[in-house]
Formats: C-alpha cells, sequence, structure tokens
C-alpha cells in the first residue's frame, strides 16, 4: 500500500502530474530536498514519532486510516520538544495532535490550533510526506516560511 499526504509536485518521490502514487526502482536517487526518515511499518498507528532532519527536529504521525503527517516538534506554546508525544486523533474527520504540555490541538494537515486553551493562537509548521516503496521522506518546509505554518501545504 502506498500512503502519501500533504504536498504533492514535480519532485515529489512516488507522484506523478495527476497525483497517483506510482511505484519507483529503490535504487532512484531521492530527489533535492526530500530525505528519507524510514519505513512505514516503523511508525505506529495513531502514535507519533520524532526524528532529526537536517538539524531540525520533527514530528512523524501515523493516523488510523494510514495517512502519514510531519510537523515540527516543537510545541509552539510551550517551546518544549514533544508534540510526537502528543494525543492523535480528529475532530469531525480532521486528524489532529494535541500536545502533551498544556493541551493545545492541532490539525496535522495545516499545523492551524484549533484549541488555545485561552492562550493566542499560534501553529506548528507542516512538511510534505511521501511515501515510496514502504519508504517515508520528508520535505522540510523552510523556517523562513510563513505558508509552512498554520496553512495547508497542498
Amino acid at each position: 500500500m502506498t500512503i502519501l499526504e500533504t504536498t504533492m509536485d514535480a519532485e515529489t518521490p512516488a507522484a506523478t502530474p495527476g497525483g497517483v502514487p506510482v511505484a519507483r526502482e529503490a535504487a532512484e536517487a531521492v530527489p533535492a530536498g526530500w530525505t528519507r526518515i524510514c519505513r512505514v511499518d516503523d511508525l505506529l498507528v495513531e502514535r507519533g514519532a520524532a526524528a532529526l532532519v537536517d538539524g531540525r527536529q520533527i514530528a512523524l504521525f501515523r493516523t488510523y486510516d494510514g495517512r502519514l503527517f510531519a510537523t515540527d516538534q516543537i510545541d509552539p506554546f510551550s517551546g518544549a520538544a514533544v508534540l510526537s508525544r502528543g494525543i492523535v486523533g480528529d475532530r469531525a474527520g480532521v486528524p489532529t495532535v494535541a500536545s502533551p504540555m498544556y493541551k493545545q490541538v492541532f490539525d496535522l494537515r495545516t499545523g492551524a490550533c484549533l484549541d488555545t486553551q485561552g492562550k493566542e493562537p499560534l501553529s506548528v509548521r507542516v512538511h510534505p510526506v511521501a511515501v515510496t516503496d514502504g519508504v517515508v521522506f520528508v520535505k522540510l518546509a523552510p523556517a523562513g516560511d510563513a505558508a509552512g505554518a498554520g496553512k495547508d501545504p497542498r
């Protein structure tokens, strides 16, 4: 099964112009900007996992329906690197993670905070994820790019 979520562009592994996943040769080079993270089977359903990509901490999530999401690992409200330890769930079909620190809930598709717990809204940066031959790839959203936080990367 090929799982593909978030941004689909010409450089996305396993992407075609129509957005339909296709298998690629394992020996094929990884497109620029994409980083191999792990195998899909390494990610537990409804759990998060942390990874270090180019010195940046990210959190990967696998939802009950098999979709994969990546966000920054840093909780914007506490500054702690804990989002991968949050509670994965959904709100009316929207995949979410609740921070284990102050319990703010973030939309895994956009990074928008859905429940600020009485604080000013902050968002978490989201990153495109692709799967090719059972291997998970992430393309980091630029740190200075406002579109990477709080907006759907598609």
